[in-house]
């Protein structure tokens, strides 16, 4: 890396990069340019995403998702004259993509929420232990995890493929990568053993799971291979190197904070909260467990401890009711109705698993009302910023009270709460938030995803090659810092 005069640090290498991030509700493609010694960072193309009921079951249209991907990609070839230099993707993580000798998919992708693994996580306990799945791997029981999706396509009788991949690096083998399984997403499989960072034997015996249908696990910022097939062929795409970041699109957001010190904690803020710290170790001790904490991989081998608190899913899902009955509200109407109503009576438990679950989210928060002893919110339209006040004010004292775990857990003195990711923005839940946490709270950015994405690759496109120290996350801190503020000054692509 070399510095222009009066500029930041600039790279040798000045073509473009492109990160891709996976969304829940949203996929995004973002380009990266260098002008002028600065680096600006442009959202090209945003698409919505949303699982559908195929033969009983709840898919990704995963042909429409590779679709706008494409288009993507084509759109940022269009843009970066001066080419590719790599590309790398990031997504949400458990689901996947079982595919043929081809590498060819055999069906569109489960989501995590279809409820065939409620049985499955019941039938596989009978052969393996919750107690000890959470002292082989350290991660946090939820139904979602790769492991018992994968145990309900063996109880449903699905052909398991030549090989199992999570959606990032299926995507980057569709356009020409190999076949890997990056370690931030691959620890949310709850098939990773903590401490010797491979495959675990005894969960995949016990699941009756093939070991061999598991891909190569790789750290994140590993160069896989180069773009192949028609896109290659485009002038600005023909060299582009493919690169895993952080491919846990969480593991992304949190590289994507500069922050330094050990005194903050974070909440990636979306449709799920992902409320933790960092640390060099895990945490995995009995209060950890019993508490359902999670250590997953993190950038530099490190650990993202934290819990999975449920997130703006509560909103949304409310929203899409409230749309049905005919009344439609953005979140930026709802937040600002939100402030002008009075704090809520009782809370919500926002964790009930009740509330994980897709439709009916008015009847089932009063369905939790009721069981409480309190009296039921009229669920229509009009009253959604009642609805909305209790959602945020039961978030950030449930916030408070993991926050206050995570200190002591982790043995920090917690001073700082950055909060990234989409919900970020709601100014009104950051407030309720600073309140209930009494920590100086800092908003990060809405796409500190992209922006780890892009601090990943850089960091191993010119620096070093051993991405597994700590030396390797301080560069990925330092590009963060720098895209966080060329992100906020980009404007979207035309």
């Amino acid at each position: 890396m070399r510095r222009a005069p009066g500029t930041v640090l600039l790279p040798k290498d000045t073509r473009a990069l492109i990160a891709v991030d996976l969304g829940a509700e949203s996929c995004r493609v973002s380009l990266l340019r260098w002008a002028g010694g600065k680096a600006k960072i442009s959202l090209v193309h945003r698409f919505a995403n949303v699982p559908r009921e195929i033969d009983g079951g709840l898919h990704w249209d995963f042909a429409r998702i590779e679709a706008g991907l494409d288009e993507g990609l084509r759109k940022c070839a269009a843009i970066a004259t001066e080419g590719v230099r790599s590309i790398a993707v990031d997504g949400w993580a458990v689901d996947y993509v079982r595919v043929d000798a081809d590498g060819k998919a055999l069906a569109d992708p489960f989501c995590y929420r279809d409820e065939r693994t409620v049985k499955a996580e019941r039938a596989l306990h009978r052969r393996i232990g919750p107690d000890r799945l959470r002292e082989l791997t350290g991660i946090q029981l939820m139904r979602i995890n790769t492991l018992y999706q994968l145990y309900a396509d063996a109880l449903a009788g699905l052909p398991e493929g030549r090989q199992w991949l999570n959606l990032p690096e299926y995507v980057l083998l569709r356009w020409g990568a190999a076949p890997v399984a990056e370690h931030t997403n691959a620890t949310h499989t709850q098939m990773v053993e903590l401490y010797n960072r491979q495959w675990c034997r005894e969960i995949f015996q016990a699941a009756q799971l093939d070991l061999a249908c598991a891909p190569k696990l790789v750290p994140p910022g590993t160069e896989i291979g180069r773009l192949r097939g028609p896109l290659a062929e485009l002038p600005a795409l023909r060299d582009a190197v493919l690169i895993a970041p952080a491919c846990h699109d969480t593991a992304s957001a949190i590289a994507g904070i500069p922050a330094t010190g050990n005194d903050w904690a974070y909440i990636s803020s979306g449709t799920w909260s992902l409320v933790g710290t960092l640390l060099e170790q895990p945490r995995n001790g009995a209060a950890a467990a019993e508490e359902n904490f999670t250590n997953l991989g993190a950038v530099g081998g490190g650990i993202c401890f934290h819990k999975n608190v449920n997130g703006m899913w509560l909103v949304r899902q409310c929203m899409d009711k409230w749309a049905a009955d005919g009344g439609t509200w953005t979140v930026a109407e709802l937040v600002a109705a939100t402030e002008k109503v009075p704090k809520p009576q009782g809370l919500l438990d926002v964790d009930d698993p009740d509330l994980l679950l897709a439709g009916r989210m008015p009847e089932r928060i009063n369905a939790q009302r009721a069981r409480k002893g309190l009296d039921p919110l009229d669920e229509s339209p009009a009253n959604a910023p009642a609805f909305a006040s209790l959602i945020f004010h039961s978030l950030a004292a449930r916030y408070a009270k993991v926050l206050d775990r995570v200190a002591l857990h982790s043995g920090k003195k917690l001073k700082r709460l950055f909060v990234v990711g989409g919900a970020s923005q709601n100014d009104f839940l950051n407030r309720l938030t600073a309140e209930a946490t009494g920590l100086e709270l800092f908003r990060g950015s809405p796409e500190s995803s992209t922006v780890g994405n892009f601090a990943v690759q850089m960091a191993v496109l010119e620096g070093s090659r051993d991405a597994v120290t700590g030396a390797y996350a301080e560069q990925v801190s330092r590009w963060a810092g720098l895209f966080v503020s060329a992100l906020e000054q980009a404007q979207p692509a035309a």
